[in-house]
């Protein structure tokens, strides 16, 4: 059995995954939030991204408008309903996040309603052969931003002061508070941050697989297991680990047995890294 063409074709959704990853562990990092709704703001914006193009605007246009409104709804919760939560338990803060999800998920319902539909980029039908197998720019584009996205928000940790402050609130919130970290700034920053990339990974897995509200917000799940394989730290491991989750559920197709339930492939992967990294995720979340 040839798995090569599975493998390259989950190239394209494991970037997205990695994407996510990334998104999350931002966030976690900097505000101890692990961000139930990330799925849902890049879904909401991805429904914007397609309406527009019913509306003959620009893709231009509409890829911008998308990606900030997943920003500006992630920097609205994180800057008047995240604060509300900042000194509750780690818990209570991701369960909170579930709100804004469900409440977008109704919103979506309602406005566009849950018939399946796929966004279409003209990169869709641009391709490259890759040992002889048909690479689409679209999915091209998806490993390339999900590389230069990760390099940037790297060095945006190592080399700025937004950054400092970050890592600084990461090791200690109260001790970062006395040294003059500005608190809400920082914790504003990294929601806006993550909406970014909800935004880019919503718009992408909508052109990839198919723009459907709860689809979109479930994308949570894969992004939750390559966030703990990475440890909830390490943006490298976290992006690796949503790269080969995605190959992991591509390769999965072609076999007859498993095939109509490879979409389970993020959730089991998901429990997996739970089990066995549990211990290291607590570590973690108790650091926070």
């Amino acid at each position: 059995m040839n798995l090569l063409p599975f493998v390259i074709s989950g190239l394209g959704i494991g970037a997205v995954y990695a994407l996510s990853g990334v998104g999350l562990v931002v966030l976690f990092r900097a505000t101890g939030v692990l961000n139930f709704a990330f799925g849902a703001f890049g879904a909401i914006g991805a429904h914007c991204a397609w309406q527009l193009l019913e509306w003959k605007m620009p893709l231009a246009v509409a890829i911008l408008v998308a990606v900030a409104v997943s920003a500006a709804i992630s920097f609205l919760y994180g800057r008047v309903f995240a604060p509300m939560l900042s000194r509750r338990d780690i818990v209570v803060r991701a369960i909170g996040t579930l709100a804004p999800a469900l409440v977008l998920i109704a919103f979506m319902g309602v406005i566009w309603g849950e018939l399946p539909r796929r966004l279409q980029f003209p990169t869709d039908q641009m391709f490259i052969s890759l040992f002889a197998v048909r690479l689409t720019f679209t999915r091209i584009i998806a490993i390339i931003l999900a590389v230069v996205m990760v390099v940037g928000i790297t060095l945006l940790l190592t080399r700025t002061r937004l950054g400092l402050d970050m890592r600084a609130l990461a090791n200690d919130r109260d001790l970062s508070a006395i040294l003059g970290v500005r608190i809400l700034y920082t914790e504003t920053a990294a929601w806006i941050i993550t909406g970014i990339f909800s935004g880019f990974a919503g718009l992408l897995l909508a052109d990839l697989v198919r723009l459907q509200g709860t689809f979109l917000t479930l994308l949570v799940i894969p992004a939750i297991a390559a966030a703990i394989l990475g440890q909830l730290q390490s943006l490298w491991q976290t992006a690796v680990a949503g790269i080969l989750i995605g190959i992991t559920e591509a390769v999965l197709t072609p076999i007859a047995w498993i095939s109509p339930y490879r979409a389970a492939a993020p959730f089991i992967i998901a429990l997996v890294a739970v089990t066995i990294l549990g211990g290291t995720a607590k570590v973690a979340l108790k650091d926070r």
